[in-house]
């Protein structure tokens, strides 16, 4: 099934969800307690050209408990929807008799059309649980922002190697990140890229300069080559892209 469906299929689903509510209960008489809500273990979730999984995970507490198929999806404005695997299934499981453990299995994959690239960025999770004895339910539009972030790669490249003290060590690298829409990796143009260095021995990273990538994300620059240590390039990230970081480079100075 695909995890990607339209607006008007999710809420036909929770509406139907909804109905299941005797009338004599429309106002709930207790809440329903959410906690410890997690998306991919309390980190961004980055997509690149292929299929990503991630997990949502919740907790839901009711003196009564709560149904073990409650509807969660991910919405991004009005341009997309994702669905869980466990879209209408056994979602929560029981570990006390007031509380469930809640977990859906997200898959996210561009060549399947789930995702484009306007929609990187903050998603909002919209869920609707109810008690088991249907005196309670709970109808979030956002219980939790997820950020599902176009996937980055850098690189880095100081040459020559080894070199002599006081001479030039040249730096390049590349910055791309993932096109969703042609499922290919791209150049990241114009964007600011700090040059780092760490001295043979030391565990800190010095910021020498930042770079702005050019037109097909490439960076190039020059440094003077004082001491044996290393280098790399260094993205903070953008709203729509992760902070990455490139390998290190090794420069032997004689």
């Amino acid at each position: 099934m695909r995890k990607r469906v339209s607006a008007a299929v999710v809420t036909g689903a929770l509406a139907l969800t909804g109905l299941a509510v005797p009338a004599a209960h429309a106002a709930p008489e207790e809440p329903i307690v959410l906690s410890n809500i997690k998306v991919n273990g309390g980190k961004d979730v980055h997509v690149g050209t292929g299929n990503t999984k991630f997990t949502f995970t919740f907790s839901a507490s009711h003196s009564a408990n709560v149904e073990r198929d409650p509807s969660l999806s991910l919405e991004k404005n009005s341009l997309g929807i994702l669905l869980p695997e466990e879209f209408m299934g056994n979602m929560c499981k029981a570990v006390s008799s007031t509380k469930s453990d809640c977990k859906a299995t997200f898959n996210v994959d561009p060549r399947a059309y789930d995702i484009s690239n306007e929609e990187a960025g903050n998603w909002r999770s919209d869920l609707f649980i109810a008690s088991t004895d249907y005196a309670s339910t709970l109808s979030s539009s956002n219980i939790k922002t997820v950020k599902i972030l176009r996937a980055a790669k850098l690189t880095v490249n100081a040459s020559p190697e080894p070199v002599r003290r006081n001479a030039t060590v040249t730096v390049t690298g590349d910055l791309t990140r993932a096109n969703w829409d042609t499922r290919k990796y791209a150049g990241y143009t114009s964007q600011p890229v700090k040059l780092q260095y760490k001295k043979n021995g030391s565990s800190t990273w010095t910021t020498l300069k930042t770079v702005k990538t050019d037109r097909y994300g490439k960076l190039k620059t020059t440094v003077k080559a004082t001491a044996d240590g290393s280098y790399r390039y260094s993205f903070a990230g953008t709203s729509t892209t992760p902070a990455v970081n490139s390998s290190a480079d090794y420069v032997d100075v004689r």
